[in-house]
Parts: C-alpha cells; sequence; structure tokens
C-alpha cells in the first residue's frame, strides 16, 4: 500500500499551503497588518503600531490556533466515522454528540430565567457555554458507548446514534420554544460557531484534548484499513471488531466534542474534507491519508476564517455559513469533474 513518501509534493505543498493560510489570517482582518509586523510580533519584536502586538499576540493568534485545531480535528473525526461505518454522508457529528451539545446550552440559557439566581450567575462565567456543551456531549457519549457493549452491529449503532440526535434535538426545540427572544438569540448565536474571544487557557485545553484524539487516530490506522475491506475480513486478521470500534468512536468524540465545546457546532468540514482529500491523495491507506485529512481541514478552516473576518470590515460572519458557502461548491465541482466519489 501506499506511504506518505509515495505523496511526498503534495504534503509539501499542504504544508506550505497551511503555512500561507495561517499566515493570512494574522495579518487580514477589520485591521490590516502587513506580513512583516506580524513576524515581528510573533517573535518578541516591536511593532510599528503598539495596538498591533495586541491584536496579534491576544486576539488573532489564538483564534487562528483554534481554526487549526478546529478544522483538524472535524476533518479527522469525519474520516474515523466514513470509515468505521463505511458511509460516505457519515459526519464527526452522526453519533449525536453535536446535539447533545445543543442541549447542554439550552438547558443553562434556558435556566437562567427558568430556575433564577443560580443558573444566571452560571451565565456570568466565561466557561459557562464550554461547560455546558462538553456535558452535553460527554452525557450522549456515555450512552453511545453504551450501545456499543451490547450491539455487534456498527450499522445498527449509526442508527441509534442518529436517534439520539432527534431526542437531544427535539428537547433542544421544546426549550427554544420557552425561551424569551433574547435567549434564543444568545442560543442562535452560539449554533453559528465561532473562533474568537478564546483565552490562552482555553485554547490549551482544547488543544491537549484535540492532540490526544489525534494521537488515537494514528494508532488506530492500521484497524482502519483492515475495516475498509469489511468486518469478516477484519475479523480473520484477528482484529477485536468491539474494541476497535469503541476505540473509534472514543477518538471521534474526544475531537467532535473538544472541538464544539470550545466553537460551537462547525459543520461540513468533518463531512467533506475527507473527500476533498481522496480527490488527490487517490489511496484508502490511513497512514496516508489521517495526515492529509489533517492538513486539509486545518487550511480549509483558517482560509473560512480569513473570509469570515471580511478585510478591512467591523463585521464578522458566522463561520458555519461561511464553511457551506465555500466548501460545498467546492465538493460539487470535484465529484463533477472526477465524475466519481472515491471512499
Amino acid at each position: 500500500m501506499e506511504g506518505v513518501q509515495t505523496y511526498k509534493a503534495y504534503f509539501v505543498i499542504l504544508v506550505l499551503l497551511l503555512f500561507l493560510t495561517f499566515l493570512l489570517n494574522l495579518s487580514l482582518g477589520s485591521v490590516s497588518i502587513p506580513v512583516n509586523e506580524v513576524f515581528s510580533a510573533l517573535f518578541g519584536g516591536e511593532t510599528a503600531k503598539s495596538s498591533w502586538q495586541y491584536i496579534i499576540i491576544d486576539y488573532r493568534l489564538p483564534k487562528a490556533i483554534t481554526a487549526l485545531l478546529a478544522g483538524s480535528g472535524l476533518a479527522v473525526s469525519g474520516l474515523l466515522m466514513q470509515t468505521l461505518f463505511r458511509n460516505p454522508l457519515a459526519g464527526p457529528f452522526v453519533l449525536g454528540l453535536s446535539s447533545g451539545a445543543s442541549l447542554g446550552v439550552a438547558f443553562l440559557i434556558l435556566g437562567a430565567s427558568a430556575f433564577g439566581g443560580f443558573f444566571g450567575s452560571l451565565l456570568l462565567s466565561q466557561w459557562s457555554l464550554v461547560i455546558a456543551s462538553a456535558l452535553g456531549s460527554f452525557l450522549v457519549l456515555l450512552a453511545v458507548l453504551a450501545v456499543t457493549f451490547r450491539i455487534k452491529d456498527t450499522m445498527a449503532i449509526l442508527i441509534i446514534g442518529l436517534m439520539f440526535g432527534s431526542v437531544t434535538a427535539a428537547v433542544v426545540g421544546v426549550l427554544s420554544y420557552f425561551s424569551n427572544a433574547e435567549q434564543l438569540q444568545q442560543f442562535i448565536f452560539w449554533s453559528f460557531g465561532s473562533l474568537g474571544n478564546q483565552s490562552w487557557q482555553g485554547v490549551l485545553i482544547m488543544a491537549i484534548c484535540c492532540f490526544i484524539g489525534l494521537a488515537v487516530s494514528f494508532f488506530s490506522s492500521k484497524s482502519l484499513n483492515a475495516l475498509l475491506l469489511g468486518e469478516n475480513y477484519a475479523r480473520s486478521m484477528g482484529l477485536h471488531i468491539k474494541k476497535t470500534t469503541f476505540v473509534i468512536i472514543l477518538a471521534t468524540s474526544i475531537l467532535a466534542g473538544s472541538v464544539t465545546a470550545f466553537a460551537g457546532p462547525i459543520a461540513f468540514v468533518g463531512l467533506a474534507v475527507p473527500h476533498i482529500t481522496r480527490q488527490y491523495f487517490k489511496t484508502s491507506n490511513h497512514f496516508t491519508l489521517i495526515p492529509a485529512v489533517l492538513l486539509s481541514g486545518g487550511i480549509l478552516m483558517l482560509f473560512c476564517d480569513t473570509v469570515a473576518q471580511l478585510p478591512m470590515s467591523e463585521f464578522t460572519l458566522p463561520i458555519n455559513a461561511i464553511t457551506s458557502l465555500i466548501g460545498a461548491p467546492v465538493v460539487i465541482w470535484l465529484l463533477v469533474r472526477k465524475r466519481k466519489l472515491l471512499f
């Protein structure tokens, strides 16, 4: 099977594109900062304006790192789900993690009015939405993992995950119906996704979670390759299907759950990036696909965030809208040009 060396030129291009999009993300925005000033700020030098140092180090750099982590984490988790369920429409939130996060946030926002002071004080906390989102995702994760121990069929797990998502989405709908306009607006803004306003402590926690999830994903590459040929073949190779399914779902949950907790439910990236990557990396070898998808996801998210900032404008568009508006036409164009879906 093909290795990383076979696609060395592609990986060099991806790394260069990642570096370029990262610099553009730091340079462009409501205040345009020259690239040489960006380098000066990053490496401890003095900038022409003292405000530029603050903008880059305290706002744009945490946001760019968050974009990189979110894009990479969602893209890899989408690849894991598509391989596990052998379904090109599977994404990182197919198990209901996003709906669980939405449920936790909806409970917190509605609780601010329904239960008075205690929940209201929680909303004032910097970490309130992060904790609520993480708890919601974690509860759904526990339910899904409990199911994996009782059911052998991975397609049944997929259907149950979708049902969990439907139930939690229904509860969110009921809670939203009884919310007032201000709380509903706050919940909707959270559902748009946001990469900004991240503290360095939050970025560090998110990075640790993503690195753990990515490490588990890399170590699962051999198992993922075996699953591509079907569960019976994988068993004949000595693969423990139930244990492998548990590990893959756990890795996906760590990646998608941590991204959702800190950045909100960002759509499209996890579903589309693996397909975009397969159009150029014509391989099913996960030792090659995982690093390729990781880099591609980071590039796409950084580019979308740069567009969302509307350079030289004070407005910032919802990142969810930009990922779909930019990514969907690209996938359609690739599939029309290639005339088939590589999977």
